[in-house]
């Protein structure tokens, strides 16, 4: 590729923040009202930014220190054991699997969610009038123009990808400057609405489903899956490492595009709960716009709408991209099946991306099924724990990166440093998935989606063989990348 041509510092930063703040900024303040109190969503929000700054740092190092291994952090995965082995195409493979599936789920919340803003101009889209009823299943008008909207979404995403990276990258640019002026105006105007009574008492226990009492620690265990969902897609410059101008430009915007996102996050999120009381917030499918709507009205209910539909969309496009790139980059490594090395003449992962898109159909189908909040917190549950894999991963590869000291020479002093780094990032993801997998069903669910990628894993084995790879010191049979 002609790295002239490729992502600049700004685009591969819109990329970040574009998938980062996407449809946890419009529906997350709902959801950590229902599992925490105002005391134990700060606190969630601080940790969380805290653990995926670590975790970014480790991302940006990685890229650097490690310029073949392109892809994504799963790709790590495969370095962990002697190359070319079982256990090391194995291990690539099913993080690459699990990550995959998790992009998969986070592209549904964002289209789902665009839907549920898309309402505030056509209210038709909440109708609960019985459209068809088979059996004990109702299908409601509603439910079905939010299907409809859903679909639509997605495969004129999907054909506006296909004409090339480059020209997708800069549509999400602006969708994402749009969205950064539109909440920072939304912070500024939000500040003189607060009022101090809605977020008080300030610490308080929660119910859970059982209707037990839940302490502030235990509320921020509980909220810290949910907040971790709002940083997915941090990775997201290093996904694009090979489309990249420079490798350096990889880092810069993983950080850079960290440090905007939790301060959108953290502003948003304090102020949504200081404008409504903490009863309607939790019964809110559209907080943002409700909060608004509190400030300047239902024109200000609509212009935030819009601002949303904006920003959606180009996650929406941000995630397509992402999802696609995965398997791809992945392929290359000699971690996922064949086929899906297929291009384009613009460079694009045409097998990939068919495949992608049509998984991402049937997960839409929940929102038939649902209202636009279940869909969406089942989605990200799900998602968040495929996630951690992949993340884990990676810091257990920067420790053994600076264990062993390759790559490190004689630097001590950097050497020690992402040590460090690395080992409180890896204190990090086991924290979170300990406790995103203290319920037993999430956990069986979450392990479910991970390992069904075994079935297709011999397909791959075929294709590498690892023994042959192994003395080659190859991971791959020379496969072709273009049509």
């Amino acid at each position: 590729m002609d790295r002239s041509k490729g992502l600049g510092l700004w685009i591969l930063t819109a990329l970040v923040v574009g998938n980062m703040v996407g449809s946890g900024i419009f529906m997350l303040p709902r959801t950590l009202s229902e599992v925490a109190s105002p005391a134990g969503v700060l606190l969630a929000w601080v940790l969380t930014g805290t653990g995926v700054l670590t975790t970014a740092l480790v991302f940006g190092n990685l890229v650097v220190r490690k310029p073949a291994l392109l892809g994504g952090p799963q790709i790590y995965a495969k370095e962990i054991f002697k190359p070319g082995t079982h256990a090391s195409i194995f291990s690539g493979f099913i993080s690459t699997w699990g990550y995959w599936i998790g992009n998969l789920a986070g592209n549904v919340a964002i289209v789902t969610t665009f839907a549920g803003y898309l309402s505030t101009f056509f209210p038709v889209l909440t109708n609960q009038h019985e459209l068809i009823t088979i059996g004990e299943f109702t299908l409601k008008v509603g439910n079905a123009l939010t299907f409809l909207v859903c679909t639509l979404l997605l495969w004129g995403t999907h054909f506006l990808v296909l004409r090339g990276i480059s020209g997708a990258g800069k549509i999400n640019f602006a969708a994402t400057a749009t969205k950064v002026l539109g909440f920072a105006l939304f912070i500024v105007v939000g500040l003189f609405a607060f009022q101090k009574s809605n977020i008080l008492p300030f610490a308080t226990p929660r119910l859970d489903e059982a209707g037990q009492s839940v302490g502030l620690l235990s509320q921020v265990n509980r909220a810290s899956v949910s907040t971790l969902w709002a940083f997915i897609g941090v990775e997201s410059a290093m996904v694009f490492a090979s489309r990249a101008k420079k490798t350096m430009d990889v880092k810069r915007a993983t950080i850079l595009g960290l440090l905007l996102a939790l301060t959108i996050y953290i502003g948003i999120s304090l102020l949504v709960m200081g404008i409504l009381d903490q009863q309607a917030l939790i019964n809110s499918e559209k907080p943002l716009i409700d909060a608004m709507g509190v400030i300047l009205g239902p024109l200000g209910a609509k212009l935030l709408a819009g601002l949303g539909l904006v920003s959606l969309l180009g996650s929406t496009i941000g995630w397509v991209m992402l999802c696609a790139e995965v398997p791809y980059q992945a392929a290359k490594q000699g971690l996922f099946l064949p086929s899906f090395l297929k291009v384009n003449k613009e460079g694009i992962p045409t097998f990939a991306l068919v495949v992608t898109n049509s998984l991402a159909q049937l997960f839409i189908f929940s929102t038939v099924f649902n209202s636009i909040s279940a869909a969406f917190d089942f989605i990200i549950y799900i998602a968040t724990l495929s996630y951690l894999i992949p993340y884990f991963i990676s810091s257990i590869f920067q420790l053994k990166l600076v264990v062993t000291g390759e790559t490190y020479n004689l630097e001590t002093k950097a050497r020690w440093g992402d040590g460090i780094i690395a080992a409180l990032s890896t204190m990090y993801s086991v924290w979170v998935i300990i406790a995103g997998t203290a319920d037993i069903k999430t956990f069986m669910l979450g392990m479910g989606l991970l390992f069904s990628g075994v079935f297709f894993y011999w397909n791959v084995v075929k294709a590498v063989k690892p023994e042959a790879a192994l003395k080659k010191g190859l991971a791959w049979k020379q496969p072709l990348e273009e049509e």
